[in-house]
Parts: C-alpha cells; sequence; structure tokens
C-alpha cells in the first residue's frame, strides 16, 4: 500500500456567510511587541481573510497564538507580538466564521467516512491501547515524507541512552529520514558521551551498567567538546567517532539545542537565549511536514505550539501537518490532542522500544 496524501476540500465562498463577509480590518501598531486591541489570535488550523471582495486569502505559513500583519505589498505574514514593530499592520476582530472578514477553516482534510481516514483524530488513547495500526501507517507516511516531505524529530535523552536505539536514530538520519532535529543539551551531550566513553549518564550504554567516575563522563565530554569549539569540529578532528550527532553533521541535517536554565556546560552549539532558541526552532518547524516528537515533554508542548495542522506548498496546494508523540506519560498526548489537532497521534510506549521497530519497519519498505 503506497501512501496518499488525502486531498483538501477549500472552503465554499458562495455561502452567504463568507459571500457577504466584511473586508478584514487592519489597525497600525504603535509601540513595539504591542498588538492593537481586539487583535486576532490564529489558531493551528488554516484561516482566510478577506482582502477585497472576491479575493480571500489563506496564510500560508501559521503558527498559533501569534497575530495576522499585512504588509505593504498586500501579503500576509503571521508573526509574535515580540516581534509587532510600529506601523505594522494587524488584522483585528475576534469572530472566526467571516464576520469580520475571518475565517478559520476546521474541515478541509475531513472525509465523508471517518472510517477510512488513514490518520483519524485521535483523543482517547492510553497506556493500553493497541498500537499495530499506527506503526503500519507510520512506517508509509514516512516512507513518503523521506523524498516528499521535510520530517522534524523533536528528541528527548532516552533516545540515545540505549544502544540499540542511538543506533537505530543514527540509520533513520543516514537513511533520509530526518530532515531536522530539535532537542535541548542533554541529548547531544549523552549521545556524545557515547562515542567517547560508551556511555549514558555514566551507565554503559549497553549493559546500563555502572562505571568508575561515570558522572565524570558527561560533563568530561562537554568540557572536550568546548575545547575543540564545537560538535562538527569534534566530528572532523575524530574526537567523535559514532553516534546520531555524528550522522546528523555528516548528513548536514540541521539541529537546534534549545538551552534549559539546568543545563550542564552547556555544549557550544546550544542556544542560550530561549526567543533566539525559538526563532531557530521555528525555522524548521514551519518546514515541517511530519513532526515526530519522542519522550520531551516541554519540546514537544512547545513545537506543537510552533506547528500549524497544515502546510501550503509552491504549487499552493494545501496538505496536512501530521504531529506525532511517543512518551510513557499520557500528559504529553493530551496536552497535543487538547490543540485540537485533526493529525495530532499518540503512541504510548517506550522511546527506544518505539525508534528501534520504527527503523526496522521502515527498513522493510525498503526492501
Amino acid at each position: 500500500m503506497n501512501f496518499k496524501l488525502p486531498d483538501f476540500y477549500p472552503p465554499d465562498f458562495n455561502k452567504a456567510n463568507l459571500k457577504n463577509a466584511p473586508i478584514a480590518r487592519f489597525e497600525e501598531v504603535i509601540k513595539p511587541g504591542v498588538a492593537p486591541d481586539n487583535f486576532h489570535a490564529t489558531s493551528i488550523f488554516p484561516e482566510y481573510l478577506k482582502l477585497a471582495s472576491d479575493n480571500w486569502t489563506l496564510l500560508t505559513e501559521s503558527r498559533m497564538d501569534c497575530v495576522v500583519v499585512k504588509k505593504s505589498d498586500n501579503t500576509l505574514e503571521v508573526r509574535e507580538f515580540r516581534s509587532l514593530m510600529p506601523g505594522d499592520m494587524v488584522a483585528v476582530g475576534r469572530t472566526e466564521r467571516g464576520e469580520d472578514g475571518i475565517f478559520v477553516y476546521t474541515e478541509g482534510f475531513k472525509v465523508p467516512d471517518e472510517s477510512e481516514e488513514l490518520f483519524a483524530f485521535r483523543t482517547q488513547v492510553t497506556r493500553e491501547s493497541s498500537f499495530s495500526i499506527d506503526y503500519d501507517q507510520l512506517y508509509q507516511l514516512l516512507d513518503y515524507e523521506r523524498k516528499n516531505g521535510f520530517v522534524v524529530w523533536v528528541l528527548g535523552p532516552a533516545v540515545v541512552f540505549d544502544a540499540d536505539a542511538r543506533e537505530a536514530m543514527v540509520d533513520l538520519v543516514d537513511k533520509g529520514y530526518v530532515h531536522a532535529l530539535l532537542a535541548g543539551n542533554a541529548l547531544a551531550t549523552h549521545d556524545l558521551e557515547g562515542s567517547v566513553f560508551s556511555t549514558a549518564l555514566g551507565l554503559e550504554i549497553y549493559s546500563k551498567k555502572s562505571v568508575h567516575l561515570g558522572h565524570y563522563h558527561h560533563l568530561e565530554t562537554i568540557n572536550k567538546i568546548r575545547r575543540v569549539g564545537s560538535i562538527e569540529k569534534a566530528v572532523e578532528t575524530g574526537l567523535i567517532t559514532d553516534g546520531l550527532m555524528k550522522k546528523a553533521v555528516e548528513k548536514k541535517v540541521p539541529f537546534v539545542l534549545a538551552g534549559s536554565i539546568r543545563d550542564d556546560g552547556p555544549l557550544p552549539e546550544v542556544v542560550a537565549d530561549v526567543y533566539q532558541a525559538q526563532d531557530k526552532m521555528r525555522s524548521l518547524v514551519r518546514k515541517g511536514t511530519t513532526i515526530m516528537t519522542l519522550a520531551t515533554q516541554l519540546h514537544t508542548i512547545a513545537t506543537g505550539n510552533m506547528a500549524p495542522s497544515y502546510q501550503v506548498d509552491k504549487k499552493g496546494q494545501v496538505r496536512p501537518v501530521y504531529l506525532y508523540n511517543v512518551d510513557m506519560s499520557e500528559f504529553a498526548a493530551s496536552k497535543l490532542a487538547n490543540r485540537g489537532s485533526l493529525s495530532a497521534s499518540a503512541i504510548l510506549t517506550n522511546v527506544q522500544d518505539f525508534v528501534v521497530t520504527v527503523a526496522r519497519g521502515v527498513a522493510k519498505l525498503r526492501k
């Protein structure tokens, strides 16, 4: 079975509420970082603004909890509050069914029979849910996205605490299933520690046995990387000989390591300023067509907030953005489901087992 993107069914703008809707209104920003009163806040769904009597314009790149700015060339841009500057023209209006010339559209990917939809909307997953069909659908999706999309992986350090999972993640990068990587200091540090000392957080990466002075290993690793200047330099000099970060460098997979108040070191590439980190993350998330979030609740929720439920390609075609959350905790899955996403799916399992299973599953499709 070959994966096929679902069709997008655009709104019927001849319906009375849209045909007779007023032109969208915009008001000027006076103070930097402050939107006008009654600003319109964006959602994860496709949104159309009426710019002329016969012109409903779709936001091509969106993000929830931002505002819409009309630029001088009449194009629309979704922007964070902190990026607003005096003179920017911001859409105003709190209704969403056309009353203010703004239409939030939630039904673009719906099909008559929900049972036929490959990626059904699931909100009530638990640890007792079965996921066999989810895995099979995911293999097909990743195989499609490898050449046709942009797959963003958001990883917690647990992914590299296990020798087989670490190697499986390396294989996914090597085979082209990873187009961008988002993580924190810990994921990269413990992956690099695995190369330098064959441990993760001081435990032998395969046997999980404690080693003498192993609690120093992640700090020693950070110090070694800081001494040579960067992860890329550490790979070039032969300090790092295997692992996820090495493969990402070799395959030129862009990555963002967002800093945390509890970071050790950190590694040279870690972005300490939270808003710079957010901007760098969003520069990759906005390209994402499938987003895989594994065992990192804060990064998962942050990325989910940056990701719309759709993308518009260069030909103007609208497609869904698929977002998977893999975690042992139901909390993270519930947070994503509560976003109201049409395409958020959860798989509740050990992420190390998940990565190994996915690597094997997509490998079978290549045979």
